[in-house]
Formats: C-alpha cells, sequence, structure tokens
C-alpha cells in the first residue's frame, strides 16, 4: 500500500530554517510529480512547491527565493528546505504525490497524501 509519512517539523523563531522529509512507499517514487502543499486553519490548502520526475521544479509565489524542494530517489524521499521563515509560514506542511509519469506536473492530480506535520514560526 502507498504511505507517505512526513517529518521534521516544529517551532522556530522568525528567520531560522527547517528541512521536512518525506519517505514515501508503495509507488515508483522517481517516475512521479512529488508536492508539499500547507494549511493553516481557516485557509485554503496552498501547494508550496512541486518537483517533476525529471526534477523541474515550481513554487508558490509566497516562498521563491526561501524554500527549496528536492527528491532523493534512493531514498524514495522528498525534501523541502525552509529558510528566512516568517510567521505566516505557519501550517501543517503536507506531502502528496501524483503517481502518473506525466511531462508536466502544473495539471497534478494529487492522489496520495500523508499525514502533515505542523511548523510553527513565532
Amino acid at each position: 500500500d502507498v504511505q507517505l509519512v512526513e517529518s521534521g517539523g516544529g517551532s522556530v523563531q522568525p528567520g531560522g530554517s527547517l528541512r521536512l522529509s518525506c519517505a514515501a512507499s508503495g509507488f515508483t517514487f522517481s517516475m512521479s510529480c512529488m508536492a508539499w502543499f500547507r494549511q493553516a486553519p481557516g485557509k485554503e490548502r496552498e501547494r508550496v512547491a512541486h518537483i517533476h520526475r525529471f526534477g523541474i521544479t515550481n513554487y508558490a509565489d509566497a516562498v521563491k527565493g526561501r524554500f527549496t524542494i528536492s527528491g532523493d530517489n534512493a531514498k524514495n524521499t522528498l525534501y523541502l528546505q525552509m529558510n528566512s521563515l516568517k510567521p505566516e509560514d505557519t501550517a501543517m506542511y503536507y506531502c502528496a504525490a501524483d503517481p502518473r509519469p506525466r511531462a508536466s506536473c502544473s495539471s497534478g492530480l494529487w492522489s496520495y497524501w500523508g499525514q502533515g506535520t505542523q511548523v510553527t514560526v513565532s
């Protein structure tokens, strides 16, 4: 069965850094689109970043220049390096996957989701 397990969340002061990890299993990680989403209470879910199987990345405007998404195919693990954190980055962060070997992740169908890891910046 498919599993996505996030880790690395926590509490940090503004300007600090965190690295989130997502351990994937049950599907072909290297052939998939992978993404990080976040959601704060009372707000809509937001796609933070995604990465194509060929390594092409895309970021939400709010995190450009501060966050970096990457993947390690050998470990079936997705990462989100978060620098210069702001209070508005506070949210539950979710790992998601589209297992289809597509040419683009822009229209991704995010079929698989992790349970989330909390990030609090204060």
